[in-house]
């Protein structure tokens, strides 16, 4: 039986940024073996509902809003940008979904921002720092990513590879305050930036990173370890409902 991933669209006004972001993930489930299953930002609760009935995971994508940090507890800064109500929407009932029956997670950009404001973390509204976090989609190794010995993803690097590895780099916001059962494990060791979270569960795959390893797949062994892992997971997934408070709203 084919292993089916949900995945909602980046965004639900962006008709130019959906074309040109969407493709590279649904590209990378697909060479990672899965069915892609695009959820709309439009659709109903209920048809949303019944289409996760047939789904083994999530990946939440990136998008070209911010996350509105009214979710966070703190009033919006003028270099934040504008909020998505339609993927904020989407996102968390497919987070609720997952969390309610383990499914795995794969949390991308926009994707583990919303993950940790949904754990009830809150976001770096806009970086300054000595590093450009977004050179453009064409730079394919903007700034270093220190994973945390022990983590899941470092368990996925190569062995010709240490613990610090070079990524592309796409945003402007960032994780400030890890999310409930969320452990930093990426941290760019140049300015101290949080990259990658992991909930912490030997049992449930949570996984969220900052930068964009669907855009590297072809390219990167470590970008399809991590896809690889993703799919094994989903793959091996059972129906295990435990009870999980609805995120912050």
């Amino acid at each position: 039986m084919s292993v089916h991933i949900a995945i909602p669209e980046p965004t639900s006004s962006d008709t130019a940024y959906n074309q040109r972001s969407l493709p590279q993930y649904i590209a990378a489930l697909h060479s990672a073996g899965v069915t892609p299953v695009v959820v709309p930002l439009h659709e109903r609760p209920d048809r949303v509902a019944r289409l996760l009935l047939g789904v083994q995971g999530v990946l939440l994508p990136g998008s070209g809003c911010d996350v509105d940090p009214v979710r966070y507890g703190e009033a919006r800064l003028p270099e934040c940008g504008e909020a998505d109500p339609g993927r904020t929407r989407i996102d968390e009932q497919l987070l609720q979904d997952a969390f309610h029956l383990r499914k795995p997670i794969l949390a991308i950009c926009h994707g583990v921002q919303t993950l940790n404001v949904w754990r009830g973390g809150s976001l770096v509204q806009d970086l300054k720092t000595s590093i450009d976090h977004s050179p453009g989609r064409s730079v394919e190794e903007a700034h270093a990513v220190r994973i945390a010995a022990g983590s899941r993803l470092a368990r996925l690097l190569p062995e010709s590879m240490r613990l610090e590895v070079q990524v592309n780099s796409s945003h402007h916001q960032a994780v400030k305050q890890v999310g409930d059962g969320l452990l930093a494990v990426g941290i760019s060791p140049e300015d101290g930036v949080i990259e990658a979270v992991e909930l912490d569960s030997a049992s449930h795959f949570v996984v969220g990173v900052q930068w964009h390893p669907e855009r590297t797949y072809t390219l990167s062994v470590y970008s399809r370890a991590i896809f690889s892992a993703f799919v094994q997971a989903a793959t091996a997934w059972q129906p295990q409902q435990v009870e999980v408070p609805v995120g912050p709203s």
